[in-house]
């Protein structure tokens, strides 16, 4: 990391390493696992900007009520962030309660291809075995909103003070755009910003859901009491951004019109990736990058809130090439298009490349790769290796270079995966 020149390094404390029953004695080594991280990358120079969840809860909570299906998570994630604020907060100043809070609830409870994998039988991407895709994603994103105000009013009444830190929570964004010039695909991509983003960002800037949510959703949609409702409005101190790519939409009004319901067919949308001509494969397009006008949107929509984007990079298969030109040209495109917004006004303080080394991704496992550092799972010591992005990214941050087309030699090729591998 210091070599490469990065400033900060965002990183998930898992909730079962450190109290590995959810509730009661606090594991000594998962303890001394995190100070020894935080300790290291403080030691040199490197802010730690924490994730208290990301994904992962106690199986003993998810056995015992059913984990953010019910209401009885709050007073355990209290306790559990009041642990860590208490041990790593003197060193710690950036805190996020959810990653991805939007995909946590649509995944697991709606889609079921994220964990806990609850779905209804006809509605999930994989196979479930329990689950209420009607019903299950709003009951989750209701909980963790009071579970997010809880945790961020604990932090201002009891460590603000004399920590000085700041709590956020993370939201996955894509840019979205009409599919038509027709007035309903128009009116479609409001819709689609209002549910994927508004669902949890309206309430923690005006203390409700979006109107529109509440008219499609109806009675399945939960709603605050005027004390909860005063509790999450103003509950944050930033927003975590996470973007890679944009997406097309087209209204499907027959959706609305169906028996069963559930996300998608509430918001009544369809969704339309597009590759673009240049791109290869299973790579994400750089030639028309969103996080400007996401950004833009946020600022008109919900004010100029502080904002880190959390992730941003590319994704090629895992053992293509060292010489990854596609992750090079997407970085200085959307890093372009970041400073674009930011001399538009945008308050953005923080910018994470993800990621920093190749890693087990949530969907792909090991198929895919986004680090600046390759890693040989076939070496035992798991050797790393800079990509070309690495060196180009490290240049950047240094002010080395400013030229979007860096010619770097690689010590090293590993060999191309085929593409029906990776799309498979």
């Amino acid at each position: 990391m210091v070599d490469t020149g990065l400033e900060a390094y965002r990183f998930s404390i898992s909730w079962s390493r450190l109290i590995p029953n959810g509730r009661g004695p606090v594991n000594p080594k998962g303890l001394q696992y995190y100070n020894s991280l935080i300790n290291e990358l403080v030691s040199h120079g490197i802010q730690p900007h924490v994730t208290l969840c990301h994904d992962d809860v106690p199986q003993v909570l998810e056995d015992e009520y059913g984990g953010w299906l019910s209401e009885k998570i709050i007073n355990d994630f209290i306790a559990y962030a009041d642990i860590c604020f208490k041990e790593f907060g003197d060193r710690v100043l950036h805190w996020t309660t959810v990653n991805e809070a939007n995909v946590f609830a649509l995944g697991g409870y709606d889609l079921g291809f994220t964990p806990p994998g609850r779905c209804s039988p006809h509605v999930g991407i994989g196979p479930c075995s329990r689950g209420n895709s009607s019903t299950e994603p709003y009951i989750v994103a209701h909980n963790m909103l009071l579970t997010h105000s809880s945790v961020f009013r604990l932090y201002k009444r009891k460590y603000k003070s004399t920590q000085h830190g700041f709590v956020g929570l993370n939201i996955f964004a894509y840019r979205f755009i009409p599919h038509t010039n027709a007035t309903a695909d128009e009116g479609a991509t409001l819709r689609a910003y209002a549910f994927y983003l508004g669902w949890f960002i309206s309430p923690l800037i005006f203390g409700d859901y979006p109107v529109t949510m509440k008219d499609r959703v109806g009675s399945r949609m939960p709603t605050f009491t005027r004390q909860e409702s005063e509790q999450v409005k103003g509950a944050i101190d930033f927003i975590g951004l996470n973007h890679y790519a944009t997406l097309h939409v087209k209204d499907r009004p027959s959706a609305f019109e169906r028996d069963y319901r559930d996300f998608s067919t509430d918001a009544a949308i369809q969704l339309v990736f597009e590759q673009g001509g240049i791109t290869p494969k299973g790579e994400y397009p750089w030639t028309q990058p969103g996080l400007r006008a996401v950004l833009e949107y946020f600022k008109k929509t919900y004010g100029n809130l502080p904002i880190y984007i959390h992730e941003n990079g590319q994704t090629t298969p895992r053992n293509a090439t060292l010489n990854d030109t596609g992750r090079v040209e997407y970085l200085h495109a959307y890093i372009r298009n970041l400073l674009d917004a930011m001399r538009n006004g945008s308050n953005v303080r923080g910018y994470f490349s993800w990621s920093f080394l190749d890693g087990l991704e949530l969907l792909d496992g090991y198929k895919s790769a986004y680090g600046l550092y390759y890693v040989d799972l076939d070496d035992k010591n798991l050797t790393r290796y800079p990509k070309l992005s690495q060196q180009w990214y490290s240049n950047f941050l240094k002010g080395k270079s400013r030229k979007s087309n860096v010619n770097l030699e690689i010590g090293k090729e590993v060999s191309h995966s085929s593409e029906s591998e990776f799309s498979s």
